[in-house]
């Protein structure tokens, strides 16, 4: 015999509140025709199982007007668009949770107070389920096609269409990660080809002022020879012209999907499909005098929540600026350090444990996040299931884009951009100067950042997600051995319930809930915005993304298949609100990897020298590369004398008796008075007008895109013609 849902409870005393509780809701059930089944164990036990009537009901309230005209007396099907047991599950569920006992509680609330533990549909032994477990939720099925029409057989249209869509993303990704190689190893070629690096490499007479007060001498600018390499091997022309492509990408990517998604709903019948109506219908099955929640807003409780918001985005940023504290202060640290490697690179040691830090504080604040956009929500008292489901994700969001991005948008926008310079340093709390960039760029910082947090996310954020579920139901497992082992050996002469089995084994499963196909969503939609926004520091992103993606799809399905228990089923016709989210997010693309080239890339510096300052314009000579010269260029000349007192202390330094007591900085200032330059201004401008000409011309090839590739297929549109048609 098949049961829609089982509800589990502790054994309580008799004549206990919680136990008078649980009958209370129990007995509700009743009232509406469910039959209940008991079994107790170390827990108890409680099948629930919907009369036939509901569904009658259901298929009455979404059956077409003219139908019931012709039929008033005939219970035909419904063209429904799941099998019927995932139908069983949705509509039970509904039900359980809008039940109300006298004491006006429901379920959610018994579950708060402990009355109930836990309420899940089960694992049923179906054919489809055996074939999803063998083909699909299997590691040696990492690169063949997803059984999407079985998924949806199984969990339902929302899971199946989250599984579409993280296949489309991939296999599409693909094409990025092909392009973004193609960018990087082109980059490689050039590793020591460059102009700009065997300039740095050669530089053995060019001294440059201490990066640190104490214990930090003048340095000579070919020491960071290798630096520089890997600098103009991330920062070059191909950055460019791969930023554009991926503005382009992530639009054509889009506008496929949409595409791909309204093939498949409509093969499922519902592209029309309304979500209001089925909630609409369900409520009437709960409840036949049931009225309609009425929409309402209020300006204040709006202002109240948008001033909360405003005010976490505000922490977000201030952990941001916490990291920015702990860099400096780590760099001082690693300069003062004994050892020898600490002092010469502790610059990038700083970047790198900030990144480490970094990725601890996103562990930490995801699960901060989401308790406070749970809050906000149930201030906002959304009127329906889905309207609070998509506060909830735009909330979450904003919040998770706050705490990954803030970080990366210091160091590729500010950082070296607000230090100020020798002799009038930005410090904090008066004494800590804050870091600046290399004299190669700054772009290589952001890199470093990026790769360590897609990596660290990637590694221990995966693996801990495979083995908590792994650990925590083989923990469950053993812990209910014991107890069959007695009930096997003491009671032989007993047969044993065969629901037993079954419900027992599901109940040792890891737990599901209403948020868990959202953070499989959120944890895609943020490596996106990885994969998007900053791709111009970092080719490698798509490339690394595809990787996980691949081993995702897997990991997703064996943790739904074989570690938790089963989802409740829910009917969907789109990816909802993420669809805009991801939209949106096509936008900061463009204007993010428009700022990282104008801004922190040394790309228009380099062309705006190139075409004004260089030999090939000045001395009209053809012979040389046009980037010579440009390294002394870009370096502002500044007298020790000038130093602030703290710093007088390494006037004495050798290697300065060449230079006539003056050191060399990155920056367009004067050598008098350390104003800004002439080329300054030059560059300011050049930066400007191409951030503007780059986003205008990137948003006008996106629209041109979307235009061109139309959302809905033409067989499509003419199915859903013949339809209209076939029912006049």
């Amino acid at each position: 015999e098949k049961w829609d849902f089982v509800l589990v409870s502790d054994i309580h005393e008799v004549g206990s509140e919680k136990e008078i509780k649980r009958k209370k809701f129990l007995d509700e059930l009743s009232k509406k025709g469910f039959t209940i089944k008991k079994i107790e164990d170390k827990k108890l036990f409680y099948g629930v199982r919907a009369p036939k009537q509901i569904f009658q009901k259901y298929q009455g309230l979404l059956r077409k007007p003219n139908n019931r005209l012709q039929n008033p007396n005939v219970h035909q099907d419904v063209p429904v668009t799941t099998s019927f047991s995932l139908l069983r599950i949705q509509i039970v569920n509904f039900i359980l949770q809008n039940t109300t006992t006298p004491d006006l509680e429901k379920l959610h609330d018994l579950m708060k107070k402990k009355v109930f533990e836990a309420t899940f549909p089960l694992h049923e032994k179906e054919e489809v389920r055996e074939f999803l477990k063998e083909k699909w939720a299997r590691w040696r099925g990492i690169f063949c096609q997803q059984p999407i029409e079985k998924i949806r057989c199984y969990f339902g249209e929302k899971v199946a269409l989250y599984f579409a869509w993280l296949g489309w993303y991939t296999y599409l990704l693909g094409i990025a990660a092909v392009a973004g190689t193609v960018v990087f190893v082109a980059g490689i070629t050039v590793f020591s080809s460059s102009q700009v690096s065997k300039e740095i490499c050669e530089a053995s007479n060019t001294i440059m002022c201490p990066l640190c007060d104490q214990k930090c001498s003048f340095w000579l600018l070919s020491d960071t020879c290798t630096y520089a390499k890997v600098t103009h091997m991330i920062d070059n022309e191909g950055t460019v012209l791969f930023a554009m492509f991926m503005a382009i990408w992530a639009t054509v990517f889009l506008e496929l999907w949409k595409r791909q998604r309204a093939t498949v709903v409509t093969n499922w019948d519902l592209y029309r499909w309304d979500e209001e109506e089925e909630e609409l219908a369900m409520e009437l099955i709960n409840n036949l005098q049931h009225e309609p929640q009425q929409y309402q807003h209020s300006y204040f409780r709006s202002t109240v929540i948008l001033l909360l918001v405003l005010l976490m985005i505000a922490v977000l940023i201030g952990i941001a600026h916490a990291l920015v504290i702990y860099r400096v202060i780590a760099m001082a640290l690693f300069t003062q350090s004994n050892f020898a490697f600490l002092r010469e690179q502790a610059n990038t040691m700083a970047v790198m444990t900030g990144a480490v830090l970094h990725y601890i504080t996103i562990v930490v604040m995801t699960k901060v996040n989401r308790r406070v956009a749970l809050y906000l929500c149930d201030l906002e008292k959304p009127r329906t299931f889905s309207q609070r489901e998509n506060n909830f994700t735009v909330k979450i969001f904003t919040f998770q884009f706050f705490t990954n991005f803030s970080s990366l948008i210091y160091i590729a926008f500010f950082l070296g951009r607000i230090n100020g310079h020798p002799g009038n340093y930005v410090r904090i709390a008066g004494k800590w100067r804050l870091e600046e960039c290399h004299p190669s760029g700054c772009i290589t910082d952001l890199f470093i950042q990026m790769a360590i947090i897609m990596l660290l996310k990637q590694t221990i954020s995966n693996v801990m997600e495979y083995l908590v579920p792994w650990i925590a139901h083989k923990l469950r497992k053993k812990q209910q051995r014991p107890k069959k082992r007695r009930l096997i050996l003491g009671e032989e002469e007993e047969a044993e319930d065969p629901c037993k089995r079954q419900w027992l084994s599901n109940y040792q499963l890891n737990e599901v809930n209403i948020f868990s196909l959202f953070d499989e969503f959120l944890e895609m939609v943020i490596q996106y915005s990885f994969t998007t926004i900053f791709v111009a520091a970092f080719p490698l992103a798509p490339l690394l993304a595809f990787c996980n993606n691949l081993f995702e799809i897997r990991l997703d399905a064996i943790k739904m298949m074989r570690l938790c228990r089963r989802m409740v089923p829910r009917k969907a016709n789109d990816i909802g609100i993420w669809l805009h989210v991801l939209e949106a997010i096509g936008i900061l693309a463009v204007i993010g990897n428009g700022l990282v080239i104008a801004i922190t890339s040394d790309f228009i510096p380099m062309q705006v020298y190139k075409y004004t300052y260089s030999p090939c314009m000045t001395e009209n000579n053809t012979g040389v590369d046009c980037s010579t010269g440009y390294i002394n260029h870009s370096l502002s000349i500044f007298r020790v004398q000038d130093f602030e007192p703290a710093q007088r202390l390494v006037q004495g330094e050798p290697g300065l008796a060449p230079t006539g007591l003056c050191c060399r900085y990155r920056d367009y200032r004067n050598a008098d008075d350390y104003s800004y330059t002439v080329q300054f201004w030059h560059i300011f401008a050049a930066r400007l007008a191409f951030l503007i000409l780059f986003e205008h011309v990137a948003l006008c090839v996106k629209l041109i895109a979307a235009w061109y590739v139309p959302d809905v297929p033409q067989f499509v549109k003419n199915q859903l013609l013949d339809r209209k048609h076939s029912n006049l």
